[in-house]
């Protein structure tokens, strides 16, 4: 659908700006010859080639050991995240305490693998959790300077779930600061590298799970999404992820918390390096939430309505989706027709245009009692007063900053919005929501891109700041 002329005007001249300031960048990054590029070491051990359900099946067969399993995902860990820099904080000694006595109880179980397998589904499974999940007796800190030293006293419900289940955590793995940017970058920790290409970012904000995961040195973790942080971490690193219904599986005990209507976006859900983890994980931290979804449904794929909506039609703010992925795409719907007997139906919802104002209003909205979200500059500021963003960048700029470049532009942008949310605004997603709601029913399958791009390159996406929409 075609731009009008205000909205054209608006486009050349975010993308001029944008060009300019990543002209400048570009011509003061240092140049790194190619040959220079490090990569991660190949995969030895067949251990880390195996799913969750099928490690967990094999220790309770006694084919392999949790504690064989365990070491041998601590020595993966090793070895690559001097390179990726995706564990900020392991438990590898409590881990293998905890993968013997697994490896006792089943040799003491006398019910058999059938009654380990209902009580115990992930026994002996390492596990890796996002930094922003309380771990009980793991930083929780999100990459906030100020909460250096803060432990988590309790496991967030979710942990505390697949833990249940005999899931044994590695350590927690890194965020953007306050897990509100796409590149997994903070002054507490550092930057963590994609699995694939050390130069690209590995998204955020949950993109320590995903190099880790990507890179092998785990199988299953956990993740969070209030615009993308489980979906862009696992299509850069080549991953398995589920954004679930808000509401299924709990968000209590994470940081930071939600308010005002946030609720409404954030979400928590698995990933991992194999589909098939996908349900399992799924149904066990949905917990006493499981039944709202219907995961032990067989479900015929002939019988879906499929549909295709190649990118959001044109926004003032995202750049326009790659010729690579439209191609991928396509190829998709032609694999799926091929081999279902389907027809998949393209479609245009124009409101998808407007998805980072809708996303960004609604972030801001006040809650159903009238009462305010908390301000980025609150939540930055914590647990004193909150920042100055002015202030905070005259100090970045002569390197002085506790504070990430994208955090401090966030707290900027909050500071121009208006009081009074825009009626269109609300407009369009009310009636986004409709038609998406109409369209996809109970059967309906959506193909839609997680990204305009692949990976970018660290730092690049301070350029194109807006392109997470496609998840927002």
């Amino acid at each position: 659908m075609a731009l009008n002329r205000l909205e054209k005007a608006q486009t050349w001249l975010f993308r001029a700006v944008t060009a300019f300031f990543f002209m400048i960048f570009q011509f003061f990054s240092p140049r790194r010859p190619v040959d220079s590029v490090k990569k991660l070491p190949p995969v030895t051990n067949p251990l880390l080639l195996q799913s969750a359900t099928q490690l967990a099946k094999k220790i309770r067969r006694k084919e392999v050991s949790s504690v064989e399993v365990v070491q041998a995902y601590i020595d993966r860990i090793q070895d690559v995240n001097p390179f990726v820099n995706a564990v900020v904080k392991d438990r590898f000694a409590a881990a293998l305490q905890e993968a013997a006595l697994v490896d006792k109880l089943i040799e003491e179980e006398t019910g058999g693998e059938e009654v380990l397998e209902d009580r115990l589904p992930l026994l002996g499974v390492p596990l890796s959790v996002k930094e922003s999940y309380s771990l009980q007796g793991m930083p929780l800190t999100t990459g906030l300077m100020s909460r250096r030293g803060v432990v988590a006293s309790v496991d967030a419900p979710p942990v505390a779930l697949l833990k249940r289940s005999g899931a044994i955590p590695l350590g927690v793995t890194n965020t953007s600061e306050l897990c509100m940017w796409l590149e997994s970058h903070n002054h507490l920790y550092g930057i963590t590298c994609n699995a694939y290409d050390l130069e690209r970012i590995p998204g955020g904000s949950s993109g320590g799970e995903a190099s880790i995961l990507g890179a092998a040195g785990a199988v299953i973790g956990v993740g969070s999404d209030i615009g993308g942080s489980i979906r862009m971490p696992c299509f850069f690193n080549g991953i398995f992820g589920h954004k679930t219904t808000p509401g299924v599986v709990s968000s209590e005990n994470q940081y930071p918390p939600t308010s005002g209507r946030q609720d409404e976006y954030l979400s928590c859900g698995p990933m991992c390096r194999y589909a098939e983890d996908l349900l399992p994980m799924l149904k066990i931290m949905a917990g006493p939430n499981a039944h709202m979804l219907s995961l032990n449904t067989d479900v015929n794929l002939k019988k879906l309505r499929f549909f295709s909506i190649p990118h959001d039609g044109g926004s003032a703010y995202t750049y326009p989706v790659s010729k690579e992925l439209l191609d991928i795409q396509k190829k998709v719907v032609e694999r799926l027709e091929a081999d279902l007997g389907v027809k998949v139906q393209q479609v245009c919802l124009r409101e998808l245009r407007y998805s980072f104002q809708i996303w960004d209003t609604y972030m801001g909205l006040p809650d159903h009692e009238g009462k305010p979200p908390l301000t980025f500059a609150e939540l930055m500021g914590e647990p004193g007063r909150p920042a100055w963003a002015l202030w905070e960048l005259l100090k970045r700029m002569v390197g002085k900053s506790d504070h990430t470049v994208p955090a401090i532009m966030l707290a900027l942008l909050e500071m121009t919005h208006v009081s009074k949310p825009s009626p269109f605004i609300i407009q369009q997603k009310e009636e986004l929501q409709k038609k998406m709601d109409e369209l996809l029913g109970a059967d309906g399958v959506l193909l839609y891109p997680s990204h305009p791009r692949v990976a970018p390159k660290h730092h690049h996406p301070l350029f194109r700041p807006f392109d997470f929409a496609y998840t927002g």
